[in-house]
């Protein structure tokens, strides 16, 4: 494998079912009192060109938007509204990428959320997103 390979002393695997699941397994670690998200590339996740498929870059930021937000929003859940992504460099198999989630707005029904992926130091894609929080009944 080439890339940067996660140490299992820092990074965790964070259980989750659904979609994800297909593409993961989603790896967590903090950072500053942040949390970064990984997700270890592998052949699996190459594109016709070679490069690492533009939708597991996208999946991969959604997942974690929501995340974040659902955090953010009291554990309420919530789902994307809206989501711009930007391709920033290209990532190969091999490849560890990682995702810092920024809450940029809250409101009682909406969060406003920004997050990059990176690969070691390099800007691999950004994206901003809305999301709905979903209230509970009751």
């Amino acid at each position: 494998m080439t890339g940067n390979v996660p140490s299992t002393d820092t990074w965790r695997n964070v259980a989750i079912d659904g979609f994800i699941d297909l593409i993961g397994p989603l790896m967590s670690r903090s950072e500053n009192d942040q949390k970064i998200y990984g997700l270890q590339t592998g052949p699996q996740h190459v594109n016709a060109v070679g490069i690492i498929h533009g939708g597991v870059v996208t999946s991969l930021l959604d997942q974690t938007m929501a995340m974040e937000a659902w955090k953010a929003a009291k554990r309420q859940p919530t789902v994307t509204v809206q989501m711009d992504t930007r391709f920033i460099a290209a990532a190969k198999a091999g490849d560890l990428l990682e995702t810092r989630v920024n809450i940029r707005h809250g409101t009682k029904s909406m969060m406003f959320v920004d997050a990059d992926v990176y690969c070691t130091d390099r800007l691999i894609a950004t994206a901003t997103a809305v999301m709905k929080i979903i209230r509970k009944a009751g």
